[in-house]
């Protein structure tokens, strides 16, 4: 099930990355007071009560400036916006209620999302409550004081965004056709992929619109299945193309790989793998989920007996943190390997649903324990008790120890290995929690 997305929009320098590195719990975003420092829109996962949802902090919205940056803040602003399930709107009550605030609201209602109307800087109830009720003019709803610097209102403020939230759940759930994100940066041919599989099958059962105005959901069958791409790509306008479009991508990657089941994540074979190759595939890597690095435009290639090898070689280098991923050299342009993207999907979903009993994890640990002893601090020897799979997508063990500070991750790598060995759960990674059991005879 998918996370909701909240997105803070606002104009520049009201205090959209305080109040994100507040609700964050952690200096994510650069805090300047100079208009348009928050360049790069950021994310984080944040939890509130049972809650969890996605953050997203904005550029500030400048509704008529020429300044270039500016203008791509606020189309990255109104991604956000069409992406978002819940907005918090954050006003200044120092600066009070200006025009572009105004512009920004009604921006805002054009969306018809549920929007959280916040007032931010005031760090004096007393003092500053009659400047708040100004905001009421915005008609958007009733504003809220905050302070993001001093962390106050914060808690009522996320009560009011969590009630729009909905218990989609169950509807989910029962949804159980696989859904494949295809990620990359601009111009590696995500869109071909996906236009080459329908144009080759003829296999379009429906086009509907995706979660953000610029991504479309395909529904395409495959050997009598059924499966969802989501493209990321987008269609942009050939003026536009010289914009900086790394900040354009990461919304609409995370939340891509936030509905995916399966991430196939494109690499451009003659520009090689890159560091923004390595953040899109973190991305899937951090939630999860199932991967597929396929390197896209292979024909263009010039080819040796080694070119493959040191390819393999390059890519596992530069994602070292994801050795599990499947990797393919596909051509959207000729077709080249593109039917055999579906078997290394159904063999990532599976992998990524497989449950393993609690007796066969169980022998593993214990050969694996005899194999290499456990390590141990001041004379104290970690020991391995039980071990028990509790979860899938991704695939999550429970293991319990005597004490979690002995259990070195290296030797928690070691014994993911070992259960690698013995079930491959090839393309998607493993989750380990480490909990303490205090035995008796301790």
């Amino acid at each position: 099930m998918s996370k909701p997305i909240v997105a803070i929009v606002g104009r520049p320098n009201v205090g959209k990355s305080t109040l994100f590195n507040a609700l964050a719990g952690e200096n994510i975003s650069i805090v300047k007071d100079t208009p348009g420092v928050t360049r790069d829109r950021i994310y984080a996962d944040v939890n509130w009560l049972n809650y969890h949802f996605t953050l997203i902090d904005t550029g500030g919205i400048e509704p008529e400036s020429n300044d270039i940056i500016l203008s791509q803040m606020r189309e990255q602003a109104q991604i956000a916006i069409d992406t978002a399930d819940v907005i918090i709107f954050i006003t200044d009550v120092r600066q009070g209620l200006v025009d572009s605030d105004a512009k920004v609201a009604d921006m805002l209602r054009r969306s018809a999302k549920p929007v959280v109307l916040v007032v931010n800087k005031v760090d004096n109830f007393d003092k500053y409550m009659v400047d708040v009720y100004e905001f009421y003019n915005l008609g958007i709803g009733d504003p809220i004081p905050i302070s993001a610097a001093s962390k106050l209102g914060l808690g009522d403020m996320l009560d009011e965004v969590v009630q729009y939230f909905g218990d989609d759940g169950e509807e989910e759930e029962e949804n159980t056709i696989p859904h494949i994100a295809i990620v990359g940066k601009p111009n590696v041919g995500k869109s071909s992929i996906i236009n080459k599989l329908l144009g080759q099958n003829r296999v379009i059962v429906s086009d509907v619109a995706g979660t953000t105005r610029d991504a479309i959901d395909t529904t395409v069958m495959w050997n009598k299945r059924e499966y969802i791409f989501i493209d990321t790509a987008g269609l942009r306008r050939k003026n536009k193309i010289k914009e900086e479009l790394e900040r354009y991508s990461i919304i609409r990657t995370v939340t891509a790989v936030e509905r995916a089941d399966v991430v196939v994540v494109v690499i451009d074979a003659l520009e090689g793998v890159t560091e923004q190759d390595a953040k899109i595939a973190g991305i899937a890597h951090e939630r999860g989920k199932g991967i597929i690095i396929a390197v896209n435009k292979w024909d263009a290639i010039e080819k040796n007996d080694k070119t493959i090898y040191q390819y393999t070689g390059r890519i596992r280098e530069v994602l070292s943190y994801m050795p599990y991923a499947e990797l393919m050299f596909i051509s959207a342009e000729t077709g080249q390997r593109l039917p055999k993207l579906f078997d290394t999907i159904d063999m990532v979903l599976e992998n990524q649903t497989l449950r393993v009993q609690t007796g066969v994890l169980n022998e593993i640990m214990t050969e694996a324990v005899a194999l290499q002893q456990p390590p141990s601090d001041k004379g104290k020897r970690l020991k391995l008790y039980y071990i028990t799979q509790v979860s899938v997508k991704p695939p999550t063990f429970v293991i319990f120890v005597n004490d979690k500070e002995l259990m070195h991750f290296s030797y928690v790598r070691y014994l993911e290995n070992r259960i690698r060995d013995a079930f491959g759960f090839r393309g998607t990674s493993l989750k380990f929690i480490i909990r303490e059991r205090k035995n008796k005879e301790q």
